[in-house]
């Protein structure tokens, strides 16, 4: 598996980035154990990039997992990276300078590093622009604490386009998330794509199943983004599913695919949260898809895109 520089970080990640979403969140099979042995076998394979946040794992469990099986590995193994993200307190609006600071003193502690690699501005949708970049707002936190050494490079990770965009345009990012915005559904996240680009910002991938339904199918998983689907896009998703059905490919691994396959594209998060789940996302990342499916697919994933923001 190839590895991708991380745009103007330097960092080289692995094309499926190990999401954490759900590690260490009740109930079984997502306690201690199995989300430690999750990030272990992570560690084992090819995948070399970790995506975590503050609040992840109901409450800091996913980082304080991660930092377990970096303990019980000896420490950060070489070349590994791990990202985490700021948060307000989970149920405030606190995301001022100071709440920033402990989020990331917070995150230091769980994962027991004394340096954090990447740390993004987690859902700035949570507040305004204005807010997010006011004087002893998070984003001057942020840069005092790169500034400082404690982080190493400063990313934004978000849902809506043209916010994103605008955090872009201050020139302090260096890595930019989107998440369900560029898949075999919708691809809203171009203007941002192209712009990250320009800029020479990394561009991060995330949900590229949509939630389920490029994995099952929209028959067993009709919604899309955290909502019910229109019938249009259900429609487009079911012709997607019997052209690999036809060629004994799993949607899922074209789900992926697409987003892989894009040069544009750093690398894809991929939530993971036992350890079958990270062979099973190797399996579908190495999936061999003729390009007879991607001639049939490619028209219908351009057809339409989803209204999400």
């Amino acid at each position: 598996m190839e590895y991708r520089t991380l745009g103007r970080t330097g960092l080289s990640v692995s094309p499926v980035c190990v999401g954490t979403s759900s590690l260490g969140s009740p109930p079984p099979p997502y306690g201690t154990d199995t989300a430690v042995a999750t990030i272990r076998r992570a560690m084992e394979g090819p995948f070399n990039f970790v995506d975590t946040s503050n609040e992840y794992g109901n409450g800091g469990n996913s980082e304080r997992r991660i930092g377990q099986a970096l303990a019980e590995s000896g420490g950060l193994p070489e070349g590994f990276v791990v990202a985490t993200k700021v948060d307000p307190i989970v149920g405030t609006r606190d995301y001022s300078g100071d709440r920033v600071r402990r989020s990331v003193e917070e995150s230091l502690e769980r994962l027991g590093l004394d340096r954090l690699q990447l740390v993004y501005l987690h859902d700035p949708e949570k507040i305004t622009f204005e807010e997010g970049t006011a004087a002893g707002g998070p984003l001057e936190a942020l840069v005092d604490l790169r500034d400082q050494g404690v982080i190493g490079h400063l990313g934004v990770a978000g849902g809506p386009i043209d916010l994103e965009l605008k955090y872009l345009a201050t020139g302090a990012f260096d890595v930019v998330i989107s998440h369900n915005r560029f898949t075999l559904v919708d691809q809203t996240a171009e203007p941002l794509i192209r712009d990250a680009m320009e800029r020479g910002v990394a561009f991060v991938n995330a949900a590229p199943f949509g939630g389920g339904m490029l994995v099952k199918g929209p028959d067993v998983a009709p919604n899309y983004c955290y909502r019910p689907a229109s019938p249009a896009i259900i429609e487009r998703v079911r012709k997607m599913q019997q052209i690999c059905e036809a060629h004994n490919v799993p949607l899922a691994a074209a789900a992926l695919q697409f987003s892989t396959r894009d040069p544009r594209v750093s690398s894809t998060i991929v939530g993971m949260s036992e350890p079958g789940r990270v062979d099973q996302t190797v399996r579908l990342a190495e999936w061999d898809i003729p390009e007879d499916v991607w001639s049939q697919v490619l028209p219908l994933a351009a057809a339409g895109t989803g209204q999400l923001d």
